[in-house]
């Protein structure tokens, strides 16, 4: 075994990384390795057909985005039917927001962070339209974190339903999200937990969680352009089908997929897998005995990696004057994604991240659709933070780069 995460293997199996830039826009999409290219264009090429007929090309494409699927649901630790490959996190929990509304009436309370992504929040809150009551779990003003205090002064009788973050794309911090579960389900309520910026750089089990539903976008776990939804069996059998009317309620997930997968990009799921495997094998002798076995070694390796990545920043970004960062602080899980946010006190976050472009570097800006938690912070959606994320395959040779950039750029 390898006792550290071996980057320069990592970095061979992404193509992009050869086009002379320091990526760290990682947290809104990260690159794809070569056996996504290789599948996806495998189906394009060999069984571009409607899938699902006896036909050999068309049996050959339903069981190639059949296998997408299975691989998902493995590295999540899931069954195949609790889960739903659909276009867009967003597009799926407003999806499931109204599969489910019929489990609520009128004065029945759900909460929502004001930390989150709108994706995981604002279909939730289109309840209200029915009567529900939205009730808000607000950040501390100074540092964007959510205290566990303040969602046991919400959590109630009328509570029926609880939506949030299981790490923000802004503000970092890792919660504990099989504590909060139990609280949740104490009060007879529902969780739903977006994994959408945890799932890059830790290992996810919907089992140990114990959440009703979880959503994470498989663009952002190195995966084609899809999403996957996961539910407890039992609430999918309970949620209305939102797919064509002949579509039996007993038909899961497909009654939840109105539109079904994409056919190519589904296919292309399986070189996830490919690439962990690859991983997996490199950086240990023995075999693990799933997917999510090796996903999970391979995460603890790759997150030793990225904190090191991570601390660098971090300590830059303290030593210089007027600069503000945002989360940075271990939540009781103790664990804080490699994406740091912060703003420059008189500077433009927007200035700053196009005078870095202009040494091929790139950062994000903006409120990253996480506009309540950047207005909550005082900040504006236009301008918003600056954002460094951290991917795996960054090196030290990509942070030398970003910290002689921000040397040049930031007040001394």
């Amino acid at each position: 075994m390898k006792q550290t995460f071996d980057v320069a293997f990592a970095r061979r199996h992404f193509p992009p990384l050869k086009n002379g830039w320091a990526f760290f826009e990682n947290a809104g999409g990260t690159y794809v390795p070569q056996s996504v290219i290789d599948r996806t264009e495998a189906y394009m090429r060999e069984c571009q057909v409607q899938p699902a007929w006896s036909f050999a090309p068309s049996a050959d494409a339903a069981a190639r985005i059949a296998e997408g699927k299975r691989t998902m649901a493995a590295i999540i630790n899931a069954e195949p039917d609790e889960i739903i490959v659909g276009p867009s996190t967003t597009m799926n929990v407003y999806m499931m927001a109204q599969a489910i509304r019929h489990w609520f009436k009128p004065g029945d309370e759900l909460i929502v962070t004001e930390q989150d992504h709108e994706a995981n929040v604002g279909g939730w809150r289109r309840l209200a339209e029915f009567g529900v009551t939205v009730r808000e779990w607000q950040i501390d003003r100074r540092n964007g974190a959510l205290d566990i205090k303040d969602l046991d002064a919400l959590l109630g009788p009328k509570t029926r339903h609880v939506a949030m973050t299981h790490c923000s794309n802004v503000i970092g911090i890792v919660h504990d999200v099989p504590a909060i579960a139990a609280k949740v389900h104490a009060v007879g309520a529902t969780l739903m937990v977006d994994g959408v910026a945890f799932a890059p750089h830790f290992a996810i089990d919907v089992k140990a969680l114990d959440v009703d539903f979880y959503g994470f976008s498989t663009y952002k776990l190195f995966g084609p352009h899809l999403a996957v939804l996961y539910g407890k069996r039992e609430h999918f059998l309970r949620a209305k089908g939102q797919n064509h009317f002949f579509i039996g309620e007993e038909d899961i997930p497909l009654k939840l997929l109105p539109g079904g997968t994409n056919h190519e990009l589904g296919a292309g799921l399986v070189g996830v897998a490919d690439y962990f495997e690859a991983l997996d094998a490199h950086h240990f002798d023995q075999p693990a005995n799933s997917l999510h076995g090796k996903v999970r070694r391979v995460y603890e390796l790759a997150a030793a990696h990225e904190a090191k990545l991570g601390d660098r920043v971090e300590a830059f970004l303290k030593g210089r004057p007027g600069v503000r960062l945002y989360g940075r602080i271990p939540g009781s899980d103790g664990r804080l994604s490699p994406n740091i946010a912060f703003t420059v006190d008189g500077r433009s976050s927007k200035a700053i991240a196009e005078a870095l472009y202009g040494d091929k570097i790139a950062i994000g800006f903006g409120d990253f659709y996480a506009a309540r938690c950047i207005k909550g912070l005082g900040l504006t959606a236009e301008d918003g933070v600056l954002r460094v994320g951290i991917a795996h395959y960054n090196d030290d040779d990509d942070v030398d780069r970003l910290l002689a950039a921000l040397d040049k750029h930031l007040p001394r």
